[in-house]
Order: C-alpha cells, then structure tokens, then sequence
C-alpha cells in the first residue's frame, strides 16, 4: 500500500495520553494536525520521525509505502522534515547546501552539479549555486530549504510550522509553492500548524493531536 499510514499509533507521557493518531496519508495528500502550543502536535512528529525523548512510551505502527518503520531509526525511515527555521549550513554556499542533501547513489560531479541546478532551476532560483545564505531574502532561504529536503528523496515529508516566521504577503507565496511541490512529486504530508489559513490552504483533513476532527477555520 502507498503512502503514510498512522496505524493507531499512540504516545504517552505518565500514563497522559498525547497523541492518539488513526489515519492514512495518500500519496499527494496533507494532512494537517491543528491545535495551540503544547497541545501535542511536535510529539506526533518525533513518533512520526523516531526522535521521541526516554519519557514518552509508544505504542501502534507506522507504515510508508508498506514498508514498517516502527522500530527503525531516524535516519531508515526516509521521511523528510521541514523546519520554522531554515537552518541552512552557514559555511557552505546554497549549492553546497543543497548537494549536501543528495543521495551518495548519485556520483559525479557534474551529475550532482545538474542535480542541484536542476533543483535551483525549480525554485526559481537558477543562478544561485554560488550565492551566500545569508545574501538571501527569507523566501528565497525558505525555498532552498524546502529542496534541500527534497533532493534527500524522502517518501513521506513533515512541515513543522514552516511559515510561521513569515510575513502575510510572503507566507502566502512560499505555501503555495511547497504545497505544489508536494503535490506534484506525489508525497504523502503532514502539516503542524495553529494557523487556520494553513490547515485551509493545504485542503486536506484537519485533525487535532488526539486524532479528533477540527473543523475548517477554527
């Protein structure tokens, strides 16, 4: 089966149930969890990446594109995560930022130098191989984030609240594009937020942490 699914899968904290998750991301798909600061959405994504601290149990399965990730570390799971901040590495160029995220398959120079104009190519950003990180607007960093993380090939990409540090105007275009993107390369996601223009704009199901429906615009 393709896609994500989160097969019943649950964390608790002291016997405190805080994420309790029953649900299948297709191909294609966001599903957004919704809900105010510690209310359990950054939980569900370190169940969902395998970075969950000693004092959390958990419990249920974890299955992308049929393959069970349950007990696989972080760096097995082939599943992609797209901080607020960009953390670009500020001692490399935005080439060398983006090639650092290919896989080691793909050898060569020049196949990796094509690789990340290619991805630059993408992100409006031909050109830009050799620029500075810290010479670039926030969209523009926030776009080289975003195909960093995908040129690491990921199956399945979480979104923790990556539009959050971004101004009205700006935050509107950098969503539609990452939204595109995603839609367009067909991988299943699951969007963190507390803002309902994202939970909105990414047109999927809205859950809070508990797995509960939210409704549109709440």
């Amino acid at each position: 089966m393709s896609g994500l699914v989160l097969d019943r899968l649950e964390v608790r904290a002291k016997g405190m149930l805080i994420v309790a998750l029953d649900a299948v991301v297709n191909p294609g798909e966001v599903l957004t969890i919704m809900g105010p600061s510690g209310s359990g959405k950054s939980t569900a994504l370190a169940a969902i990446i395998g970075t969950l601290g000693p004092e959390f149990s958990l419990s249920g399965r974890l299955v992308l594109d049929g393959r069970d990730l349950t007990g696989l570390p972080t760096r097995a799971r082939r599943v992609g995560l797209l901080f607020q901040d960009d953390v670009l590495f500020p001692h490399l160029s935005v080439g060398g930022n983006l090639a650092f995220a290919l896989p080691a398959a793909l050898r060569g120079r020049r196949a990796r130098r094509a690789a990340v104009e290619a991805a630059l190519a993408k992100a409006d950003l031909a050109g830009f191989a050799d620029r500075d990180p810290a010479t670039l607007s926030g969209g523009e960093r926030a776009r080289v984030a975003l195909m960093r993380t995908l040129l690491a090939e990921p199956r399945a990409l979480l979104l923790d609240e990556p539009f959050s540090r971004l101004d009205a105007g700006l935050r509107d275009r950098i969503r539609a594009f990452v939204l595109d993107l995603i839609r367009a390369a067909q991988i299943p996601a699951i969007l963190v937020t507390h803002h309902a223009d994202d939970a909105q704009a990414a047109g999927g199901r809205i859950l809070d942490p508990l797995g509960r429906p939210v409704p549109p615009g709440t």
